[in-house]
């Protein structure tokens, strides 16, 4: 399907840790369309500087006010130039795009589980799961880098924070608790977002455990429509295997179709 781009205004902006910023921008066809687990693809700046567009998830959703809000990490030029907008300017936006998560009210006991800037697409999710019984697990690098705590105590009973330096919450890996909780707790899906070595460590424990999981691949896009082979990635077929787009097909896959590269 077509996806349009659109010029939509800013509406918020803040740096919420060093380097990681919180934007909102108004578009009503946006907010109408958007699922979790779905993402943006945003044009930085106009001329030379940044020519591709930038990927970004989508954080969430305000319909009443017709804002999409997405957080970002500055990690390279285009990324930078996106940090430098200020509120009343307008951005080019192309989405949403992707398929998103699974969601099924049968489902009872889901865990979220997400890392680093992983984490931010779980935030729509877990609005939009009718389960009371939802447990999210965040991991982050170290206290400083902790993010939308705040914003998930509201919505989930059950919050658990890991950091690899033990500086706050759990010390160790966001994936030990997950762990922790499938060996002694119900738990009927797993849905996943972040980096790709916690995502193959997410995906072996749940074959483990024989649950099924969902998992949000990132990966480097260059068209974000599947028109380019960037974002290729490898996903198994009844015979085989084959190669599909993370933008178009993802980028959220089921666990048990993923191959990762070893």
């Amino acid at each position: 399907m077509y996806k349009q781009n659109y010029l939509s205004k800013i509406s918020y902006k803040k740096e919420i840790v060093p380097g990681i910023f919180d934007m909102r921008v108004v578009c009503k066809e946006i907010a109408q369309q958007a699922k979790p687990g779905q993402f943006l693809n945003i044009k930085c700046c106009e001329g030379l500087t940044a020519i591709l567009r930038r990927p970004i998830s989508i954080c969430d959703i305000d319909t009443k006010n017709q804002e999409i809000r997405f957080i970002f990490q500055v990690k390279g030029n285009g990324t930078k130039l996106l940090a430098l907008k200020k509120v009343g300017d307008n951005i080019d936006i192309l989405g949403p795009l992707g398929n998103g998560y699974y969601i099924n009210d049968q489902y009872t006991n889901p865990l979220l589980v997400g890392g680093g800037i992983g984490v931010f697409p779980l935030l729509m999710l877990i609005k939009s799961i009718s389960s009371q019984n939802s447990t999210v697990y965040l991991g982050f690098k170290n206290k400083e880098m902790v993010v939308l705590e705040k914003d998930f105590h509201k919505v989930c009973s059950n919050l658990q924070i890991a950091t690899d330096d033990g500086s706050y919450g759990h010390k160790g890996y966001v994936t030990q608790l997950m762990e922790k909780k499938l060996q002694k707790d119900p738990v009927d899906i797993v849905y996943a977002c972040g980096p790709e070595p916690m995502l193959r460590l997410v995906n072996n424990t749940c074959k483990k455990y024989n649950i099924p999981c969902q998992i949000s691949l990132e990966q480097r896009m260059g068209c974000g429509i599947g028109a380019c082979l960037v974002c290729a990635c490898k996903i198994k077929t009844t015979q085989d295997w084959e190669y599909k787009h993370v933008c178009k097909d993802g980028p959220v896959f089921w666990g048990n179709e993923v191959i990762f590269d070893d």
